[in-house]
């Protein structure tokens, strides 16, 4: 292939620009572009000085002896031979001053029920828990699985875990027993906290009994924890004598004193597991010093957290936005962070925005899968509301397209709450390029500039500067990941084999005459049409700014004379009809909007699309589909029905 045909075609033009109102320039940590540009060539030019003024506004039990090692590199070493602890920094550091009696966690179950624990309650049940872990033989360096809803003992079990030294992995409450099983039996768990049930659209999921199925063939098992969550008495769950406890039991009378473990600043935090492309499950490995200082500063100057702000992030905990920005993120900060453990529809459409209300939510953290969501359920819901409280918006986990992100700004933001749509990975632990919230203009769709101490290019596949190409990270940062759990190769191979000395995020990107970034999608889910290279995000986009469409999916398959092309699976807007007509209107969208090289084979109608239980399109699912294959796992999605739906249907059309 030619260089010519290697390069990224950009279809997508977005003018319009938003720049912070007075009022909140005012009030903001970081206050003019001017301000953000000193700071930011300051991190770039002095990196180590900068993040060595940053990790010390954080307790160490031993300064380090020096801020970064990149003599094994890849394999850096951030903050070397620092002592701390990250649950100490969470708890304990906000004991003495008035964060003492401050809200910490603000949760509310999907049935209504409510719970509130100030930083001074909470450091107690973590040390109780911490303590009933150690009781059970759970020592430093152990590994934990955690299979929890969204309560407020996940939040616990993290930094309880995380006080004494275990390695917490989390597993989103979802997965199946067969996903659960993989993981521990990769990281060795020697033990599972469970529940005996939790929460969803009215049902109760049999949390622990999945657990049973899961562990049948995990020897390295030695107990499971199982928290009473369900009303009934209790949901029926089979208790093993000797290796079953319940989390009530095991922590009535247990002190509220714990020390925390001196950790050394490389120590592992946490194994979170995302999925490869071959199918084997990837535990990506953060560490303790490094994590903490940059989710604390991301924190603080992405959100320009107040003292007084209600915060909420809508992810699961099972993920690593619930790890960053739900628990250690805030709590590290000082802030109180609400919690929800339910479906966002139910009882009805309006819950969010309900305890938007009721709550007095004044940062909201969401998804542009469920931001489409809420555009297709119409604007009647969030319009019953009062959402005056929020003053901040935020977007994670894809890229937002420049319609929804009008919707959300104009509908929930009612036109005065900046907008922060943040790109970062399980991989990167924090947010990597954003917009400021008190400085940054902003456009529909860009997420803007790099975070401090974030240098961060666009470039072609032999890492030369082009204007849309792949994005790479150049220089080292604290929230990176330090491998592969058991696969030091894997590491290397995946992220740092493409280009000398630069992260390989697997990101296509393109950078604006600004200097802003806009993220392309993955790479994977470029698509060759007539010698077009083009990046499926930006048609997706397109699609959704036709006023009849909620969300779209738009995947590459082999053609005999155009080499690949474009098949769309458009999911429509509530009340709208899914016709013939309809699909050549939308065809001729595309053919105005990029041109008639553009134009989809086929446009297939469908309800809902394949998603995974973070919200993300599974555009795997849909090229096996559409190219005839045998569909791979449908494990990790929210509903695989949904997929066998789809098949039926682009089969009869």
């Amino acid at each position: 292939m030619d260089q010519k045909s290697k390069k990224i075609e950009t279809v997508l033009s977005e003018n319009r620009m938003f720049k912070p109102s007075e009022s909140f320039q005012a009030k903001a940590h970081i206050s003019s572009m001017q301000e953000y540009e000193s700071l930011y060539k300051k991190s770039i030019k002095d990196n180590l000085g900068f993040w060595e003024s940053i990790a010390s506004e954080l307790t160490w039990f031993k300064k380090w002896d020096s801020v970064l090692d990149e003599n094994q590199a890849p394999f850096y070493k951030w903050f070397v031979n620092g002592k701390t602890n990250i649950s100490y920094n969470c708890l304990d550091r906000h004991l003495d001053d008035a964060t003492r009696n401050k809200a910490a966690l603000i949760w509310e179950g999907e049935l209504g029920d409510q719970r509130t624990l100030t930083y001074n309650q909470l450091f107690r049940e973590v040390n109780r828990f911490a303590n009933a872990l150690k009781n059970l033989g759970i020592q430093r360096g152990d590994r934990v699985a955690i299979y929890l809803p969204m309560i407020p003992e996940l939040a616990i079990s993290l930094l309880a875990c995380a006080r004494i030294g275990a390695i917490h992995s989390v597993i989103f409450a979802g997965f199946s027993s067969e996903s659960i099983r993989d993981r521990i039996h990769d990281c060795e768990a020697k033990l599972v906290i469970t529940s005996d049930g939790g929460w969803r659209k009215g049902n109760i999921l049999p949390l622990k009994n999945i657990v049973d199925e899961a562990v049948k063939d995990c020897p390295s098992i030695k107990h499971i924890i199982v928290v009473k969550r369900s009303h009934s008495d209790p949901f029926p769950c089979h208790i093993k004598e000797g290796r079953d406890h319940w989390y009530h039991r095991l922590i009535d009378g247990v002190s509220g004193e714990c020390q925390a473990e001196e950790m050394d600043s490389e120590d592992m935090l946490f194994l979170l597991y995302t999925s490869g492309t071959t199918g084997k499950p990837k535990g990506v490995i953060h560490t303790i010093g490094g994590y903490m200082t940059y989710t604390y500063l991301t924190t603080k100057y992405v959100f320009d957290l107040k003292p007084e702000d209600i915060y909420w992030c809508t992810a699961d905990i099972g993920w690593i936005t619930g790890h960053s920005y739900i628990v250690y993120g805030p709590l590290l900060n000082g802030a109180t962070v609400f919690m929800y453990e339910g479906a966002p529809n139910y009882p009805d459409k309006g819950r969010l925005w309900k305890i938007i209300e009721d709550y007095s939510i004044s940062i909201f953290y969401t998804a542009p899968t469920a931001i489409r969501a809420f555009m297709k359920w119409g604007d009647n819901w969030p319009n019953k509301y009062n959402l005056s409280s929020l003053r901040l918006l935020g977007t994670v986990g894809e890229s937002i397209n420049p319609e929804a992100w009008m919707w959300y700004h104009q509908i929930i933001g009612k036109e005065k709450c900046p907008i922060v749509d943040t790109w970062w990975q399980t991989e990167t632990g924090g947010i990597m390029i954003t917009p400021l919230p008190g400085c940054t203009p902003l456009k529909p769709g860009s997420a803007t500039l790099p975070f401090f101490g974030i240098e961060a290019e666009v470039v072609s596949e032999e890492g030369k500067d082009t204007e849309a190409g792949i994005l790479a990270i150049s220089k080292p940062w604290p929230g990176m990941l330090r491998g592969i759990y058991g696969d030091s190769e894997r590491y290397k191979e995946t992220y740092w084999s493409k280009w000398p000395n630069k992260y390989f995020p697997g990101d296509g990107a393109k950078k604006d005459k600004d200097g802003y970034f806009w993220i392309l999608g993955r790479i994977d889910d470029v698509v060759n049409v007539s010698g077009h290279r083009i990046g499926t995000a930006e048609l997706e986009s397109i699609f959704v700014e036709h006023k009849k469409v909620a969300e779209s999916a738009v995947i590459g398959i082999d053609h005999d004379l155009k080499g690949q092309c474009l098949i769309g699976f458009i999911s429509l807007k509530d009340s709208v009809k899914a016709t013939d007509d309809l699909a050549s209107e939308l065809k001729d969208w595309i053919g105005k909007k990029i041109g008639r090289f553009a134009i989809p084979e086929k446009i297939i109608f469908s309800q809902d699309l394949p998603k995974t239980r973070s919200g993300k399109i599974m555009r795997r699912l849909l090229r096996d589909i559409a190219s005839g294959r045998t569909l791979g796992s449908v494990t990790t999605l929210a509903d695989a029905g949904v997929v066998e739906q789809l098949k039926v249907k682009y089969e009869e059309d």
